[in-house]
C-alpha cells in the first residue's frame, strides 16, 4: 500500500514535468527582450525571480537534500520502514526542484524552467507532511495508547490526514499549473487560479495545524496518564528511546509550519513582492526550514523505534493483569462469604489449621 502511494506521488511529479513546457508554451507570443538580462534583474520584466539565482547557494541545497535522501534510502534498506518512501521520493523531487535553479542562473528569463522549479519546490513538500501522518498513526499503535488519540479516530488518522493532503496537493496543482501558465506574469496573483493556489496553501496549513494540536495532545496524555509508556525506554540511549522519535516528529512538525507560513504569506503578497523577489527569504525561510525538517530522520529514522515484530507497550498487559487480579480478587471474596455462612472466621480457620500441624 505504501509503495503504492508513492508510485502515485512520482507520478505526479512526473506529470508536473510534463505539463509545465505546456503551460509555458506561450513565451513566443511575447515580444523580443532586447535588455541585458543580467544588468537589472530586479527590474526587469521578464525574469520571474527577480534576481540572479546563486550557483553557489544551489549546489550546497543540492548536495545537502540530495545526501539526505540517499541517506534516508540505507536508512530504509537496513531498519525497512517502507511506508516512509513517499518521504524519499518527495526529497529527490525537492532536490531536482532547487537544481533548476543552475539553468536559471544562465538563463533567467527562462519561464519554463521557472515553471518547473517552482512546482517542485512548492507541492514536494506534500509528500514530507504525508510521511508525518504515517509515523503518527504507527507511533500510536506501537505505543498502544489509542485511547490517548483526540478528535480522530486511532486507525482513521493516518488515512484522514492523508485524503486531506492529497485534495491540498491536487488543488496546488490544478491553480499552479494553470497559474504559472499566463502569460502575464502581473496577474498571477490576482487570477482566480492565483486564488485556488493560495486556498490549497491554507487549507494544507490548517490542516497541518490540527496534526500538530492532535500529535501533541496525545504526547502529553502519554506523559500524565501512562507513566509506564513513558518511562519505557528509560533504560535505553537517548538516541533509543522512543521519546526521541516523538522529538524528532516535533522538529519535524515546525521546520514545516514555518516553511508553510512562509510560503502563504508570499503567495498573498504576490509574486512580485520582497519574500518573492529575495532569495535570502527563500533558503532561510522555505529550504532550510525543510532540509532540518527531514534531516533529524537520518539519526532518528522511524523504522528504529516502530518495528513490524514490536509488541505493543501501554497498557494492554496491565490491563490484563489487573483484570486477572481483579476476578482472583472476587473469587477470593466468594471464598470468604462461603467459609463464613458455614460458620467460620479468619481467626477460627487460622487457629484450625495451627492445631492440625504435627
Amino acid at each position: 500500500m505504501t509503495r503504492t502511494r508513492a508510485s502515485y506521488a512520482f507520478a505526479a511529479l512526473v506529470l508536473v514535468i510534463a505539463a509545465g513546457p505546456a503551460f509555458a508554451a506561450d513565451d513566443s507570443n511575447k515580444p523580443p527582450h532586447v535588455a541585458d538580462p543580467f544588468a537589472d534583474p530586479k527590474n526587469d520584466p521578464y525574469n520571474p525571480l527577480r534576481y540572479i539565482a546563486s550557483n553557489a547557494l544551489t549546489t550546497i541545497a543540492v548536495l545537502l537534500i540530495g545526501a539526505t535522501a540517499l541517506s534516508h534510502v540505507f536508512c530504509m534498506w537496513k531498519w525497512r520502514a517502507w511506508w516512509m518512501s513517499c518521504l524519499i521520493v518527495g526529497e529527490f523531487a525537492f532536490a531536482y526542484g532547487i537544481g533548476c535553479r543552475y539553468v536559471l542562473h544562465n538563463n533567467p528569463d527562462s519561464k519554463t524552467w521557472y515553471i518547473m522549479e517552482y512546482l517542485f519546490v512548492i507541492l514536494s513538500p506534500c509528500t514530507f507532511v504525508a510521511a508525518d501522518y504515517i509515523i503518527l498513526g504507527r507511533l500510536v499503535q506501537f505505543l498502544g495508547c489509542q485511547k490517548h488519540l483526540r478528535l480522530v479516530p486511532p486507525r482513521r488518522i493516518a488515512l484522514l490526514f492523508l485524503c486531506s493532503d492529497i485534495v491540498t496537493f491536487l488543488i496546488q496543482t490544478t491553480g499552479g499549473v494553470v497559474l504559472m501558465g499566463d502569460s502575464s506574469m502581473h496577474a498571477l496573483t490576482n487570477s482566480s487560479y492565483g486564488q485556488i493556489f493560495l486556498w490549497g496553501l491554507i487549507i494544507q496549513l490548517l490542516s497541518f495545524f490540527l496534526f500538530f494540536a492532535i500529535f501533541a495532545i496525545f504526547v502529553y496524555r502519554i506523559r500524565k496518564y501512562e507513566i509506564r509508556v513513558w518511562e519505557k525506554d528509560s533504560r535505553e540511549k537517548w538516541y533509543n528511546d522512543w521519546r526521541a522519535l516523538a522529538g524528532a516528529l516535533a522538529l519535524n512538525c515546525v521546520g514545516i509550519i514555518i516553511r508553510s507560513l512562509y510560503r502563504t504569506v508570499e503567495m498573498s503578497q504576490g509574486f512580485h513582492s520582497t519574500l518573492s523577489t529575495t532569495e535570502a527569504y527563500f533558503y532561510a525561510l522555505d529550504t532550510l526550514p525543510l532540509f532540518l525538517a527531514i534531516v533529524v530522520y537520518v539519526p532518528f529514522w522511524p523504522g528504529r523505534f516502530i518495528t513490524s515484530n514490536a509488541m505493543p507497550a501501554g497498557k494492554i498487559l496491565d490491563e490484563e493483569q489487573s483484570d486477572y487480579v481483579g476476578l482472583a480478587g472476587r473469587k477470593g471474596d466468594l471464598e470468604t462469604m462461603r467459609m463464613n455462612n458455614a460458620g467460620f472466621s479468619d481467626s477460627s480457620v487460622t487457629l484450625h489449621v495451627l492445631e492440625t500441624r504435627p
